[in-house]
């Protein structure tokens, strides 16, 4: 992706015309209509398909597709209210995040001039263009959602109280508050020819108010003021109890601009507000480093500060601005016409989850504690004990990340334990995963931590950990400059009598123990020499940068994970044209590489029958006749991230079959995953970790009609219907141990009669 400097963009000055998106009701009609498409140019002709770029999906667009689908989780009757007012902020954070990167990066192309067209064969201006109209849409459709979700807080007791509605008991609260907390805190900013806007950061929120005199109405100028974003967005003022009830009658909230509005008098004294409102801007993130800097650390530092002084790529203003003030400053902030949107009810869309409050159970999930696997507390909670007795894994957050850092902290205390590695992308500010590498390291303990410095939006927070960690004599290493490290491993070497034994831990997930709690996630826990041994020749490529003789059993990207994965599909094919029952399940969150789906199009082709679960993006066209005529996509959106990588392949057997070649991996298949990154793909060959996988997760997640979508071959998502037999996976694994974390239960509780496997598995394909 390309980036631009820091300087404004030179503009004609003219009259701009902001477009707004609607402000009234979209029929039902219209909505369904307009909802998930992605379609080809031609729906009706698929003759030249096989050979045509519009075999793609593009990749930009299926991911708004993916957004639209939180944006309808927000919507869904099945949520409980504030969950779906917590869906609609994440639909907010995620379009935050589009436009910082993937919008940043192709308006940057096309102010480069580049003509490379992505895999359907679209230009980046064609692309841009597509793109914004979609985005727009999907920021009509949050103030849309918004205004019903509203409506309803309101119903149960959760209100937002315009200023006119405050008496003199809340204004006389509301005065204290802003006068102790808020105050303090503001400065107010002339804005006119003398005094250009100020500098407004990334995704920050600014009060832009039109000042007049208030003897004659005349306009004296504008004021600005930045609205700090260690205040809340919304003001919960103190609830009220009705007289004879013991309950506060509501959740009472107000805007901290409105607030801010109700006392500007004490900022700006001696003039009246003519019209106010708040603005918020969306900058370039993209990061910039010299591959060869003698400090990478340094050179990471200087790149992140330019970062917050990004280029302008989107503008969110709100209706109540005048619209020549709305055009003016998106003039001085340099964002293009088209990137400006005037909403109707809310800006800043992501703030709404402030109102999900903690007094009201009623209105969320029902709490769920995640379980500990039995298997490590059948050996008193021995982690080293449980994978020496048999390999496991823990299917998060429905059981505990708990054990992962029980894992390591044990290794921290074990004074037969000689050396831990750690590879860490992304963790939390005080992570319990880093406490344990120091505490290992001050205890003597060899101590290597592979930091990856360029997790996007976690830079800072890793710049900050890989210090702690060389301050407590942990060796650091930040890896290839020009390869990510994403790999999740862990790899602890111990003394067993006259022998060294290596225990090695292999995630499709990051070492986070809060995203742990919401993503779903697979850890493997196992000694097996030949995956221990390739987990020390993967480290020692990632600080040495010495490429392994030899692999005796994981695949690693840049070098084998494309080609095995290409040995596996050709394998499914010859089984195909040999008779034999051919097959592929595969879970992964993006599906976007163009030389494997060719591949994949060319084993449905030959009768290889493919079933993808695809959380995010998939460019892939599945059910095209003589292109993907046995290829089924299916994402699944629920209460939690689906975040697991799983392939298998069914090795000339019915699916599920404990004779299928079953993977884990921390790779997605994008271009980025398979040839520049440093990924693992690791095969799952123990017999009760493979039916677990395999048998259970994956068939769960197949079987699920509650929270699953399907792709047709016009490239729109559906919502499955559930039928006379609704199924959720997520409740099932809420609800049933796993296999191989059961231990000792095992032996007490087969699992339920209902979720026995089927007499012919392979019949999961047509349920």
């Amino acid at each position: 992706m390309t980036t631009e400097d820091d300087k404004p963009i030179a503009r004609v000055s003219r009259r701009r015309t902001v477009r707004k998106p609607s402000e009234g009701t979209i029929s039902a009609g219209a909505t369904r209509a307009r909802r998930r498409r992605t379609s080809v140019s031609n729906a009706a002709d698929y003759a030249d398909m096989p050979t045509s770029p519009a075999r793609f999906i593009n990749r930009e667009l299926s991911w708004l597709d993916f957004n639209q689908r939180v944006i309808e989780e927000a919507e869904s009757p099945r949520n409980p209210l504030l969950e779906r007012v917590r869906f609609l902020s994440i639909s907010a954070s995620n379009l935050d995040e589009f436009y910082s990167v993937r919008v940043a990066g192709l308006v940057g192309q096309v102010r480069e001039g580049t003509v490379i067209r992505s895999p359907d064969g679209a230009t980046p201006a064609q692309q841009l263009t597509a793109v914004r109209g979609k985005a727009r849409y999907l920021l009509q459709e949050q103030q849309r959602v918004w205004r019903g979700l509203r409506a309803e807080l309101q119903t149960a007791g959760i209100v937002i109280l315009p200023p006119d509605s405050l008496d003199e008991v809340d204004r006389a609260q509301l005065a204290t508050l802003f006068d102790e907390r808020i105050f303090p805190v503001l400065t107010p900013l002339a804005v006119d020819p003398s005094h250009p806007l100020p500098f407004i950061p990334n995704m920050g929120l600014a009060l832009v108010m039109r000042l007049k005199d208030p003897g004659t109405g005349t306009h004296v100028m504008d004021g600005l003021i930045l609205m700090p974003a260690q205040v809340p967005r919304f003001m919960r003022l103190p609830s009220r109890v009705r007289e004879g009830d013991e309950t506060p009658d509501q959740a009472r909230f107000v805007l901290l601009e409105d607030l801010i509005i109700l006392f500007a008098d004490r900022l700006f004294p001696g003039l009246a507000i003519g019209a106010a409102g708040v603005l918020r801007i969306i900058r370039d993130t993209d990061v910039e480093f010299e591959d060869e800097a003698e400090d990478l650390v340094r050179s990471y530092e200087t790149a992140l500060k330019q970062r917050r002084r990004g280029v302008g790529i989107h503008l969110a203003l709100d209706s109540k601005l005048p619209e020549t003030l709305g055009r003016e400053m998106g003039e001085e902030l340099g964002v293009a016409d088209e990137d400006v949107a005037v909403l109707p009810d809310i800006v800043g869309v992501v703030d709404l989850k402030q109102l999900i409050v903690d007094d009201r159970p009623d209105l969320v999930f029902p709490p769920y504690t995640p379980r500990f696997p039995e298997r490590v507390l059948d050996y008193d909670g021995d982690c080293f004990a449980a994978i020496r007795a048999k390999d496991i894994v823990v299917h998060h957050p429905f059981e505990s990340f708990d054990v992962v850092v029980q894992f390591l902290h044990q290794a921290a205390l074990d004074p037969n334990v000689l050396a831990i590695k750690q590879t860490l992308y992304r963790t939390s500010r005080d992570s319990p995963i880093v406490r344990a590498l120091i505490e290992a390291a001050e205890s003597g303990k060899s101590v290597t931590a592979m930091v990856e410095l360029r997790a996007r939006f976690d830079e800072e927070a890793n710049i900050r950990l890989a210090r702690a960690l060389e301050s407590a004599g942990v060796q650091v290493v930040f890896g290839f400059a020009h390869l990510k490290t994403h790999a999740k491993l862990s790899l602890v070497v111990r003394r067993e009598g006259q022998v060294l034994r290596s225990y090695a831990h292999f995630g499709t997930g990051n070492y986070h123990p809060i995203t742990a709690r919401v993503y779903t996630d697979l850890s493997f826990f196992t000694c097996d020499p030949k995956l221990a041994s390739d987990s020390a020749r993967l480290f020692n490529y990632m600080t040495g940068y010495a490429t392994p003789a030899k692999m005796d059993a994981l695949s690693f990207s840049p070098i084998t994970i494309r080609s095995t994965l290409e040995s596996l599909i050709r394998e499914e094919i010859a089984f195909a044209k040999a008779g034999k029952p051919a097959k592929i399940w595969l879970k992964m969150n993006s599906l976007v590489d163009a030389e494997l789906i060719d591949l994949l199009y060319e084993a449905s082709r030959a009768g290889v029958k493919v079933i993808g679960i695809i959380r995010g993006i998939c460019c892939l066209r599945p059910g095209v006749p003589g292109l993907s005529d046995n290829i089924e996509i299916k994402s699944i959106v629920g209460r939690f991230l689906e975040h697991a990588r799983v392939f298998a392949f069914g090795n000339g057997h019915r699916m599920p079959s404990h004779k299928a070649k079953v993977f884990i991996s921390s790779a997605d298949w994008m271009l980025r995953n398979m040839d520049w990154r440093v990924e693992s793909m690791v095969p799952i060959t123990n017999a009760t970790v493979h039916a677990q996988i395999l048998g259970q997760i994956m068939t769960m997640d197949i079987k699920d009609n509650m929270q699953s979508w399907t792709l047709s071959r016009d490239g729109r998502w559906h919502r499955v219907s559930p039928g006379a037999h609704p199924f959720s996976a997520h409740d099932y694994f809420m609800n049933n141990p796993s296999l191989s974390g059961r231990g000792s239960a095992a032996r007490e509780k087969a699992l339920p009669e209902a979720h026995r496997p089927r007499e012919r598995p392979d019949r999961i394909l047509e349920d």
